[in-house]
């Protein structure tokens, strides 16, 4: 395998339950900085593919290179040290936790000299917590106990629990679902103002979001891409107009 300029390389991806190709020979190519957001049906494998690339399910056959390191073989918080973060359709928030903490303790403790001098870090983690805070639109949230925010800011607050890791690769599933048309607004402003320096993958729906977010769009179906390129491209396909747009 060669090595590439992609962040994240995925090649000749599958795997099987149960004698079922659930991902079917997948390749993907993800760029720094680009926002990818994969469509399809139900079933199509998106969730599955996004489980693959975290490390909460092993590849049958196939290569995951993350900035040229093979990512299949490692366990998940490896992957996680690597730089990948993934957000799940439920939002995993401590709710009885202020905002503050909730990001404060988001921070990775530990990473080389620095972890066991804990208590010379405070000034760095607090300009930090604000830097997220401020770029999820919580600032003025952060004494506010979690479990008292919108759906729309809970989702926002686990974005930020994932950013204060500052990941290269971020992989969000459904990050709108239940949210207002206000709130997609915003979480459409924020996912572009986060990919500025990070790749930053997206499973959604909901087509107009789609439309407003994607760099490219990847579609899914039968745990194999079925078309890609940019949005208007894709939407003219045929074939995906066939086993998705179609229904």
């Amino acid at each position: 395998m060669s090595n590439t300029d992609f962040v994240l390389a995925v090649e000749d991806l599958t795997v099987s339950f149960d004698g079922f190709k659930a991902i079917d020979g997948l390749n993907l190519y993800v760029d720094r900085g680009e926002l990818r957001v994969v469509i399809g049906p139900n079933g199509a494998g998106k969730t599955t593919l996004l489980d693959l690339i975290c490390g909460k399910t092993k590849a049958s056959a196939g290569s995951i290179k993350f900035k040229n390191q093979e990512m299949t073989r490692l366990p998940e918080h490896m992957i996680v040290r690597a730089g990948i973060g993934r957000k799940f359709q439920t939002p995993s928030i401590y709710e009885n936790l202020s905002v503050f903490k909730n990001l404060e303790v988001s921070y990775p403790r530990g990473r080389g000299v620095f972890g066991a001098l804990g208590f010379k870090c405070d000034k760095e983690v607090k300009a930090k917590v604000d830097e997220i805070a401020d770029m999820i639109g919580l600032a003025d949230r952060l004494e506010l106990e979690a479990g008292l925010l919108s759906h729309g800011q809970k989702q926002w607050l686990e974005i930020g629990m994932l950013l204060m890791q500052d990941p290269e690769l971020l992989m969000l599933d459904e990050p709108i679902a239940g949210m207002s048309a206000r709130e997609r607004e915003l979480t459409a402003e924020l996912l572009n103002r986060i990919c500025r320096n990070r790749s930053v993958i997206v499973i959604e729906h909901d087509m107009e979001f789609v439309a407003r977010i994607a760099h490219k769009v990847t579609v899914m179906h039968q745990g194999r891409i079925l078309a890609e390129g940019p949005m208007d491209k894709v939407q003219a396909d045929p074939k995906v107009i066939d086993v998705y747009l179609g229904h």
